[in-house]
């Protein structure tokens, strides 16, 4: 099989200016009265709006929120010339549970799971840091040194508790990968806790001390019991839900491998070949139920450029 190339997935193309001194005191307050900000859900909903060029982020002058920045506000990035804001908004949890499932240019309340790829790749970028370090924050209240409370510094990009004991966000790297017989077909499954029908490539957390090749071999011969080689680094993407950076692998597997699905963790494995992938993407972007009931990754994710990548490969 000849190297697979993968389309840059969604939430990946945003280039952000996030550079540390960017979070100075003396700059962040002499940037702030140009500043926008973004409000975000409890469940991470993202106001937008629908402009002539497509879905965009709704965004508030940073003066609205105070002459300063204030508590719980996080520092996304720069771009534009000005900085861009994250805060939470506790009175939209509602809104945004109802608009997430529409998915439409029209506008609205969504997560990033629903509007990424609809978003200009630098909003996208905004809103996936804002949903990455929001969350953060919501799960890091008490120190992991002391145990005591923490509190935000000015960019909230770190934590701080009363004895000086400094946290900054956890990123838990995932390898998400496609298996392959190096000829026409790759291995898809499902987890047991997926919508029925729906099935992707394989994935799994790297564990303390273990590199990421050694990841994509343990997580395959734990998951459907084949042992991989020729591992290849294919791209990354961020994936806020609710702290993962996504690291995508192809991996060469015996042809004609027995799946052995480990019970409890994959509910199905197969083989799918190219033929019987195309048919399933071009239903999809019809927007059809297949006979088989099967669906793919949605379009945000990496695991959809992945089938893609292989399907064009052939």
């Amino acid at each position: 099989m000849t190297r697979l190339s993968i389309e840059i997935p969604a939430l990946s193309t945003g280039v952000l200016d996030r550079r540390e001194n960017l979070r100075e005191p003396e700059r962040l307050a002499a940037a702030w009265p140009t500043a926008r900000v973004i409000t975000v859900s409890p469940d991470g909903g993202f106001r937008t709006a629908a402009g002539i060029d497509g879905l965009h982020l709704v965004t508030s002058p940073a003066t609205e929120f105070g002459a300063e920045p204030p508590g719980g506000a996080v520092l996304l990035g720069s771009f534009d010339g000005r900085d861009y804001w994250a805060l939470p908004d506790p009175g939209r949890a509602e809104d945004a549970a109802g608009g997430d499932g529409a998915g439409s240019v029209s506008g609205g309340w969504a997560t990033v799971r629903t509007i990424g790829p609809l978003l200009p790749d630098d909003e996208a970028a905004l809103a996936t840091t804002a949903a990455a370090l929001l969350g953060w924050h919501r799960s890091a209240l008490f120190c992991g040194r002391c145990g005591g409370l923490t509190e935000p510094d000015l960019s909230g990009h770190s934590r701080i508790c009363a004895d000086g004991h400094q946290e900054f966000p956890r990123l838990d790297p995932a390898v998400i990968v496609l298996v392959h017989d190096a000829a026409d077909r790759v291995v898809l499954a499902r987890q047991p806790t997926w919508a029925p029908g729906r099935f992707s490539v394989l994935a799994g957390f790297t564990e303390a001390g273990e590199s990421l090749e050694g990841t994509v071999a343990r997580e395959i011969d734990e998951e459907i019991g084949v042992i991989v080689q020729d591992v290849e680094y294919l791209g990354s993407q961020p994936w806020p839900f609710p702290r993962s950076l996504m690291i995508a692998f192809a991996a060469r597997a015996p042809r004609g491998a027995e799946l052995r699905p480990r019970p409890g963790e994959i509910d199905d494995a197969r083989w799918f070949s190219r033929d019987e992938l195309r048919a399933l993407l071009r239903d999809a972007d019809d927007g059809r139920v297949t006979p088989s009931g099967i669906t793919l990754p949605g379009p945000v994710s990496i695991a959809r450029r992945m089938v893609e990548a292989f399907v064009h490969a052939g």
